[in-house]
């Protein structure tokens, strides 16, 4: 059987955000701070005031009492929406074809003639085809008296009104008592069965009337968001637009659904990513889709934790992989994945020397050489000069064939820790030198073509400079096998057969690093389904090193991260659909602790919890046993 390792690059990305799923409703908005422009700014696209009449103006508030000559329906709601709505050319949001509904709560009848007359005198804005809607509710006209009104006029239905064809075309939405159907939930945990089905019923009658539903009444919070988008309300009453708003903008970037993932054509791109990567074009939305789970490999365990010699070493690294991230391509994937079906299993801490968070540089260093180290310093001292030889230097010196695999720019941090050293992650022309001078690796597969086929700044002649030390150059990953001696692969596609070639170039064995480096930027772009997309790519590649651990009965295998990116955090989700909801909670590394794996001989040695360091110290132990 061929022995390979199929690294998969993870189909990318994700863009332009896609609009709100649910219409937010600005429940009795007037309380707000700043009424209407709060809810405004949240894009809430239905916001309720309530009115009475008195003495001859139609004055919001909840109660009489509180009724103030300065709060009129016109002054707070229909001017401004006026305003807004002719200054950004018949929308009420730039950019947004969103349309606006304003709900005006009757709390006295002889408000309604005020009302009609005022929506009235705004033909262009609330008469036109795509102007704001506005739905009359409370102690509004009968629906026999429906056609007594102008079609700009819409009412607030009711469940228990019998409406005929002609009355019901006049219903804007639904609203309900949420009470009347769950008594008992507080927005926490599952509703049970007893209310969970009249709740479902009251939403499908609703939709069968050809309308969309509103509770009101209703719990608030994270997990009540969750429940009624996923049950399919409409209209999500909220009396905190900032949190219900937060909680649903940005929806395709928070939601990852396993077969039927919907986004909106566009790139979710970053610009918080270093100098080697600032040219990543992005995440593509419409590729951020699986249409099925991947498929998985189970270990034969037949050498995990043996004393056998340790011929090869396979690290892979993900980037930015926490264990949420880990979880979350687990739970897409019907809570199945290789890494998990590994026994061994470890905790590291990665503070670094100068920071309590670490970064790629100094992480992955850490894993590198055994040492700690310092934000941005990739393999070296303080000072910049070369500090303690890289695992690839470690395997070069005992004989042994070296290969560093990256889902990203091989100038990147976590490649670069491998064959190079400097004080500052950005200088990638003297990181991408070392390949000339100083570099003991057999095979180099990533991105980045402008370093060797693009004029340097400094005049430095990189191919000329790889080539003299040996190396053939191509772009064609998957034929590194067929080319003699030492290999760069500048590969976009990134399905190299590493294992095969690190072993055609030493009898002694290799060591690889494999990096699924697309995790982290993921994280950096808050675009959780690009995470997911990317761990399971990364898992397909730990399932690839694993076959060949078990055919090959003398490879270690580690799996690990440099650091957790964008503090991931898993909210809800559905284990029959394969659809996890989630937020980052920062565009910058944390300082969380991230798993390490291990199988193969002495894969026992690595678990426990220690700093990273350990892990580079303990494979150097363990093979030179």
């Amino acid at each position: 059987m061929k022995r390979l390792l199929a690294l998969i690059c993870c189909l990318l990305p994700l863009g332009a955000a896609a609009q709100m799923p649910v219409i937010l409703h600005s429940h009795n908005d007037y309380t707000r701070t700043v009424p209407f422009w709060e809810a405004y700014s949240q894009h809430c696209t239905s916001i309720e005031a309530d009115v009475f009449l008195q003495d001859g103006e139609i004055l919001v508030a909840h109660n009489r009492e509180d009724l103030s000559a300065d709060c009129t329906l016109r002054n707070m709601y229909i001017e401004p929406i006026v305003k807004l709505f002719r200054s950004n050319g018949g929308r009420m949001w730039k950019g947004s074809e969103d349309r606006l509904i304003l709900m005006v709560d009757l709390k006295s009848a002889d408000a309604m003639p005020g009302v009609q007359s005022l929506v009235e005198e705004f033909p262009d804005v609330f008469a036109s085809d795509n102007g704001v809607q506005v739905i009359i509710s409370g102690d509004g006209p009968a629906p026999a008296e429906f056609a007594n009104y102008p079609s700009c006029i819409w009412f607030d239905g009711l469940f228990s009104e019998e409406y005929t064809p002609e009355q019901l075309a006049r219903v804007g939405m639904i609203s309900a008592n949420f009470r009347n159907y769950a008594r008992k939930w507080n927005g926490k945990g599952r509703m049970i069965d007893a209310e969970l089905e009249p709740v479902k019923a009251a939403i499908a009658k609703a939709h069968e009337m050809g309308k969309r539903i509103r509770f009101w009444g209703a719990p608030e919070g994270t997990t009540a968001y969750f429940t009624f988008w996923k049950l399919g309300v409409d209209v999500i009453n909220t009396d905190k637009p900032a949190v219900a708003f937060q909680f649903f903008s940005d929806w395709g970037n928070k939601n990852f659904i396993m077969g039927r993932h919907q986004v909106q054509a566009g790139v979710t791109g970053t610009k918080k990513l270093d100098a080697a990567t600032r040219d990543f074009s992005g995440f593509q939305n419409e590729k951020l889709q699986l249409t099925r789970r991947i498929p998985t490999y189970t270990p034969t365990f037949r050498n995990d934790g043996s004393k056998k010699r340790i011929k090869n070493v396979i690290l892979l690294i993900g980037d930015g992989m926490g264990l949420n991230q880990i979880t979350a391509g687990a739970y897409a994937n019907n809570r199945d994945l290789t890494l998990l079906k590994l026994k061994s299993i470890g905790i590291q801490f990665y503070n670094p020397q100068d920071d309590f968070i670490g970064d790629s540089a100094s992480g992955g260093s850490a894993l590198a050489t055994g040492e700690l180290s310092w934000t941005r310093h990739i393999s070296s001292n303080h000072d910049g000069s070369e500090g303690y030889p890289s695992l690839a230097d470690w395997f070069h010196d005992k004989g042994k064939s070296t290969g560093v695999v990256t889902m990203g720019d091989i100038a990147d941090a976590t490649p670069a820790v491998f064959y190079s050293h400097t004080s500052e992650r950005d200088s990638t022309e003297l990181i991408t030198s070392y390949l000339a001078t100083t570099s003991n690796l057999d095979l180099l597969c990533g991105s980045g073509t402008d370093y060797f086929e693009d004029p340097r700044k400094d005049g430095l002649d990189l191919m000329a400079g790889i080539k003299a030390k040996g190396y053939s150059y191509s772009h064609d990953a998957l034929g590194t096998t067929a080319i003699p001696g030492k290999v760069i692969a500048i590969d976009q596609r990134m399905r190299p057969y590493a294992t095969d070639k690190l072993r055609s170039l030493s009898r002694k064995g290799f060591f690889l690093m494999v990096e699924g480096a697309k995790i982290d930027y993921a994280g950096h772009s808050d675009c959780f389904p690009a995470s997911v997309i990317e761990q399971l790519a990364f898992d397909r590649a730990v399932a690839a090193a694993l076959r060949f651990a078990d055919e090959d009965g003398e490879t270690l295998v580690v799996v690990t991260a440099d650091h957790e990116t964008g503090g991931l955090t898993l909210l809800d989700g559905d284990l029959e659909t394969g659809h996890i909801l989630a937020v980052y909670n920062s565009d910058d590394h944390t300082p969380t602790v991230v798993p390490v794996f291990a199988y193969g001989p002495g894969s026992r040695e690595f678990t426990g919890t220690y700093i990273n360091t350990e892990i580079a110290r303990t494979i150097k132990r363990l093979v030179s046993k």
